[in-house]
């Protein structure tokens, strides 16, 4: 049990935990570590794992959702156009 964890290790650790999706207690498993390792490490790391600057992988994310965005908007506009000039040929 005497194992140490470097600090890039359990910044990871924190935001796997609170940003994958998983519950704690699959991460801890999944890392090998304690449930209550993990809840200190949380404990000490979250406020930095939340701060006000976002990652580059959340800002490229949000770029991709609005340009998806754009383009289902853009495929409604359509189907709604192509529907109300289908419903007039009748």
């Amino acid at each position: 049990m005497g194992q140490r964890h470097g600090e890039d290790f359990k910044r990871e650790a924190v935001r796997l935990a609170l940003s994958s999706g998983l519950s704690q207690s699959q991460v801890a498993a999944d890392l090998g570590i304690g449930l209550s390792t993990l809840g200190k490490w949380i404990g000490i790391y979250r406020t930095e794992e939340r701060g006000d600057v976002p990652s580059a992988d959340l800002l490229k994310e949000v770029e991709q959702l609005r340009r998806e965005n754009r383009v289902l908007k853009e495929e409604r506009d359509i189907l709604k156009k192509a529907t109300a000039f289908f419903a007039s040929q009748k």
